[in-house]
C-alpha cells in the first residue's frame, strides 16, 4: 500500500514499514558516509547532528532515519528524513528536531537538535537507503558542553611597601573545564587550582605580585578559553597600588626674586600618591598673613612685603601615609640697612675664610721649602768638608816626603825653593783650618802643631818657600819627626 502525506498514514504501521526499509542492508563499495564520532554542544544552544552520504553521480537518496542509542533503554526513534515525503520527528522530539536551512543538499541528511539540554547527551545513529537499494548506517555522539561565565575577584588593597599580595582570582565553571590564564605586562606569579563536579568542572587562577607605584593603573586581564565559547573570553581589572611620594616645594629656586613689591609670587607644593593626596599649608612660626591665598597644592602671595618672611610648611596626605616639607622665606628690602649689614658681614665672613686658607697654605708652602734648602745646604756642606779633607792630607803627605827623603836633600843645593808659592798657599789655607779651637780631634791637634814648627825653619822670599840656614840643615821635632 503506497504512502502518504496523510496525518493518519502515520501511525505506529507506517513507523514500522520506514524502519523495516531504512534497516534493509547493503553495502556499495563505491559509496561512503560522513559523520562525526564527536561532536560539541553548548547547552541551550542548537546542535548539529552530521550525516551526508557520497557516492556514484547515479546514486540517491531514498531516505535517511535517525535514532538514538541508549545501552539502557535501547534505541528510540528521533527523525525520519524521506526524498519525497519530507521530515517525520517522533513524539517524544517534537519541536526539537528540524532539518538545515536551504540550501540543503539531497545528499546531506543531516538534521538539528534544536536547544540542547544535558540529557541529551548520548550516541546517536544514522541509517541512510540509497536507491538502488544498498543502505548505510553510521553513529555519532553529540556531547553537550557547559559554557563557563568567568568571574573576576580583586585581592585585598594594594599598598606600596608590602610582600608578594594577591591581585586578583579569576574563575570559570563549565563543561569540559575551561582554560583560565592571564595576560599583563606586571610582574608576577600565578596558581591553578580545579574542581570537578558531576557534571561539570570549576577552574580558580590566582595572580600573586609585590606592589609597587609602578604598577598603578597597569590592567590585569583573565582570559578564558573553552570549546563553548566563539571566541576567548576576556576579563580586565585595572590594579590599585596605595602609596604616597615624598613632598617638595617649588618656587624658592631664585631667592633674589622675593623682594618688597614683587607681585605673583608662589609656593607649589609637589607629591603624588594614590589615592590622590590632599594639600595643607601653615606657617611654623605664626598664621599665615592676611592676604595669601591657598589654592590646593599652591599658595599664592599678594605683593610682597617684610611680613611675608618665615618659615611655610606644606602637609601632603592620603589614606596610606602624610608627608611634609617646609622652606623659608626671606623678603629681601633694598631700603632695610639691617639687611645689608647682613649681607655685608656675610661677605666679610667668606672673605675671612678664603683669606685664612690661602695664609695657611702659604704657611706650608714655606715650610716645605724652608726644609728643601735645609737640607740642600747640609748636603754642600758635607761634601765641601769631605773636599776639604782630601787636600789637606795630600798636601801634609807631600811635606812628609819632602824632608824625609835623602836622596831630595843631597841633591838640591842650600837656599834652594822647596815648593812653589801654590804649595804655600794650600799650607798656609791648611793651617788655618787646623787652628785651634775648630772642634779638631787630639790626634789632629798634633799633626797641626808639628806643621806649625816645621814652617819655623822656612822661610818665604818672592812667592818662594826656602829653608833657614842651620848647622846641619836637619830638624827634628819634638815628636822625633824629620823634617
Amino acid at each position: 500500500m503506497p504512502l502518504s502525506l496523510g496525518a493518519e498514514m502515520w501511525g505506529p504501521e507506517a513507523w514500522l514499514l520506514l524502519l523495516f526499509l531504512a534497516s534493509l542492508t547493503g553495502r556499495c563499495p563505491a559509496g561512503e558516509l560522513e559523520t562525526s564520532d564527536l561532536v560539541t554542544v553548548v547547552l541551550g544552544q542548537d546542535a548539529k547532528l552530521p550525516c551526508f552520504y557520497r557516492g556514484d553521480p547515479d546514486e540517491q537518496v531514498g531516505q535517511v532515519a535517525w535514532a538514538r542509542v541508549d545501552p539502557n533503554e535501547g534505541t528510540r526513534e528521533l527523525a525520519l528524513l524521506h526524498s519525497k515525503y519530507g521530515l517525520h520527528v517522533s513524539p517524544a522530539y517534537e519541536d526539537r528536531v528540524e532539518q538545515p536551512p536551504p540550501p540543503r543538499d539531497p545528499l546531506d541528511g543531516s538534521v538539528l537538535l534544536r536547544n540542547a539540554v544535558q540529557a541529551d547527551e548520548g550516541e546517536y545513529e544514522c541509517r541512510v537507503s540509497t536507491f538502488p537499494p544498498p543502505s548505510f548506517q553510521a553513529r555519532t555522539s553529540p556531547l553537550p558542553t557547559v559554557p563557563p561565565l568567568p568571574s573576576l575577584n580583586p585581592g585585598p588593597p594594594l599598598e606600596e611597601g608590602q610582600g608578594l599580595t594577591l591581585a586578583a582570582s579569576c574563575t570559570a565553571e563549565g563543561s569540559p573545564a575551561p582554560s583560565v590564564t592571564w595576560d599583563t605586562e606586571v610582574k608576577g606569579t600565578q596558581s591553578s587550582r580545579s574542581f570537578k563536579h558531576s557534571r561539570s568542572a570549576a577552574v580558580t587562577s590566582e595572580f600573586h605580585l609585590v606592589p609597587s607605584r609602578s604598577m598603578n593603573g597597569q590592567p590585569l586581564t583573565c582570559v578564558v578559553s573553552h570549546p563553548g565559547l566563539l571566541q576567548d573570553r576576556r576579563i580586565t581589572h585595572t590594579l590599585q597600588v596605595a602609596f604616597l611620594a615624598e613632598a617638595s616645594v617649588r618656587g624658592l629656586e631664585d631667592q633674589n626674586l622675593w623682594h618688597v613689591g614683587r607681585e605673583g609670587a608662589t609656593l607649589k607644593c609637589l607629591s603624588e600618591g594614590q589615592p590622590p593626596p590632599s594639600y595643607n599649608w601653615t606657617r611654623l612660626d605664626g598664621p599665615l598673613p592676611s592676604g595669601v591665598r591657598v589654592k590646593g597644592d599652591t599658595l599664592g602671595f599678594p605683593a610682597l612685603t617684610p611680613e611675608h618672611s618665615g618659615v611655610y610648611v606644606c602637609h601632603v596626605s592620603n589614606e596610606l601615609s602624610s608627608r611634609d616639607s617646609q622652606v623659608t622665606v626671606e623678603v629681601l628690602d633694598p631700603q632695610d640697612p639691617g639687611k645689608q649689614v647682613d649681607l655685608v658681614s656675610a661677605s666679610v665672613v667668606v672673605v675671612g675664610v678664603i683669606a685664612a686658607l690661602l695664609f695657611c697654605l702659604l704657611v706650608v708652602v714655606v715650610i716645605l721649602m724652608s726644609r728643601y734648602h735645609r737640607r740642600k745646604a747640609q748636603q754642600m756642606t758635607q761634601k765641601y768638608e769631605e773636599e776639604l779633607t782630601l787636600t789637606r792630607e795630600n798636601s801634609i803627605r807631600r811635606l812628609h816626603s819632602h824632608h824625609t827623603d835623602p836622596r831630595s836633600q843631597s841633591e838640591e843645593p842650600e837656599g834652594r825653593s822647596y815648593s812653589t808659592l801654590t804649595t804655600v798657599r794650600e799650607i798656609e789655607t791648611q793651617t788655618e783650618l787646623l787652628s785651634p779651637g775648630s772642634g779638631r780631634t787630639e790626634e789632629e791637634d798634633d799633626q797641626d802643631e808639628g806643621i806649625k814648627q816645621a814652617m819655623n825653619h822656612f822661610v818665604q822670599e818672592n812667592g818662594t818657600l826656602r829653608a833657614k840656614p842651620t848647622g846641619n840643615g836637619i830638624y827634628i821635632n819634638g815628636r822625633g819627626h824629620l823634617v
